[in-house]
């Protein structure tokens, strides 16, 4: 089976690339593929920030995340591109803080690396 690494760009209020993320993170699994980490990038830090409060009848972001987390997919959030948008990197809960150089490693150890814009 394949080991994927997948990256998300776009923010939360790109309701249709976060579901794709979702789905095609969990078919993987669903087939029994590996999704070793999901990492945020660029715009898609916000995903991780403690300040997100959507309407009850939006996306459920956060409980995507908690479903993708206790499936045993690795979180993570590039420094970076948090502090850069203001981000407080001390409280981000599921995700864990990362670096590019850190990413660059997982990606190139995975079969395939998919990026969700």
């Amino acid at each position: 089976m394949a080991r994927f690494v997948l990256s998300l760009h776009s923010a939360p209020s790109d309701h249709d690339t976060t579901q794709r993320l979702f789905k095609f993170a969990s078919t993987c699994l669903d087939q029994g593929h590996h999704v070793d980490t999901i990492f945020l990038y660029q715009q898609g830090v916000y995903h991780a920030s403690e300040h997100i409060s959507l309407a009850t009848d939006e996306l459920a972001i956060s409980s995507l995340w908690q479903t993708l987390h206790e499936r045993g997919i690795k979180l993570m959030l590039c420094i970076t591109a948090a502090e850069k948008r203001g981000l407080n990197i001390a409280a981000t809960e599921l995700f864990t803080v990362a670096g590019l150089a850190e990413f660059a490693m997982l990606a190139s150890d995975a079969d395939k690396w998919v990026q969700f814009k």
